[in-house]
């Protein structure tokens, strides 16, 4: 059998492969000119990221007494796997919501999708036809969600079980979503804010749901669950806020976005609201006038980036998202040695929280 424990990621791998092609075969046949976006959602999905929602909610099933050697932890593997398809739709709606150009280092599927327009010469913009594009490459890939997980060969019951689990996760991510695009909107820049956006976005869709999910699927109890939820909470919000410090501070290389491209997009963090808070406190007007003037500025400059660094820097912003970063994830493992888990899950669970928020990319 294969060891899914240790090769985690190739496994999620080999299912959503085998799926991706499956689920395309029908569609092609009907309708052959929707081959390239069927094959711009299977290279999104397959060309790269991180894993980590699956790999939480295996390790929720497991901790929660999920057998790897057992029948059904083949049909556990395509289950979580379709987390990832849940991932390509928000990520490829979010670029447009965003306006990204880049994505872990290539064209967003709606820049893509333009310039094939452009270059045949089709009637109209290129600009709109790739956005309509995207918007449809997304709603597959979450439709094609419910398929994997709906057909992944487990029990009804066990399914029915893990609903509630997969229903909050879903309608949670867009809730996350729509507020973080309410908050640029409104120009609330308020440290709490910027922290309701963090846990409904990011820590329920990226840590608490998936574990949930796992969890749910074992069957575990509802005090296993609330333990999970409380360390996929903390853990989460420090993601996010790692995630922040790299949107301003991370290598383009590495990360595969240009720098500064959160600024760009007028996002509100938690780093850029305490920036602004301390600069005002501390009477430092140039450096809270270099924040405020970076946020949505579309055309910002590498040196003007530079520029913002430094002032996050001087007024302490930095240092506090660290000093939280290393508050959360502490609490974060303390609800998890609480939730006593089946080993190895809560090992695995605690490398899993020092690569969530120690990562450079």
């Amino acid at each position: 059998m294969p060891d899914f424990d240790t090769d985690l990621p190739s496994e999620i791998d080999r299912v959503l492969t085998d799926f991706l092609r499956r689920a395309g075969i029908p569609i092609r046949q009907v309708e052959p000119t929707f081959g390239p976006a069927v094959d711009a959602l299977s290279d999104f999905v397959l060309g790269g990221g991180k894993r980590l929602r699956p790999t939480f909610a295996w390790w929720g099933w497991r901790g929660a007494g999920g057998d790897p050697r057992s029948a059904e932890a083949e049909g556990v593997l395509r289950a979580v796997a379709s987390l990832e398809l849940i991932q390509a739709c928000a990520l490829i709606h979010d670029d447009v919501i965003d306006s990204s150009d880049s994505r872990r280092g290539s064209p967003t599927v709606h820049v893509a999708f333009a310039e094939h327009h452009a270059q045949r010469r089709w009637l109209g913009s290129p600009e709109a036809f790739g956005q309509a594009a995207a918007v449809l490459i997304g709603d597959l890939a979450l439709a094609w969600a419910e398929d994997m997980f709906a057909e992944s060969g487990l029990a009804p019951t066990t399914l029915a079980g893990a609903r509630p689990a997969w229903r909050a996760m879903r309608t949670e991510v867009l809730a996350g979503q729509y507020l973080d695009v309410h908050t640029q909107a409104t120009g609330d820049a308020s440290a709490e804010a910027a922290l309701r956006v963090d846990r409904l976005k990011t820590a329920a869709y990226t840590v608490q749901r998936p574990l949930h999910l796992g969890a749910a699927l074992a069957g575990a109890a509802p005090e296993l669950i609330d333990a999970l939820l409380d360390f996929g909470g903390d853990l989460g919000v420090a993601f996010q806020l790692r995630d922040d410090l790299l949107g301003v501070f991370g290598d383009p290389s590495v990360t595969g976005k240009p720098a500064g491209d959160d600024l760009r997009e007028g996002k509100r963090t938690l780093l850029l609201a305490l920036g602004l808070t301390y600069a005002e406190e501390q009477g430092r007007d140039g450096e809270r006038k270099v924040i405020a003037d970076a946020v949505g500025d579309h055309r910002l400059t590498g040196a003007e980036v530079d520029d913002v660094r430094a002032a996050l820097v001087d007024v302490g912003a930095v240092a506090e998202v660290e000093r939280r970063i290393e508050e959360l994830t502490g609490t974060a493992l303390a609800s998890l040695r609480r939730a006593a888990l089946a080993e190895p899950a809560e090992a695995r669970l605690t490398e899993l929280a020092d690569r969530a928020t120690r990562r450079t990319s």
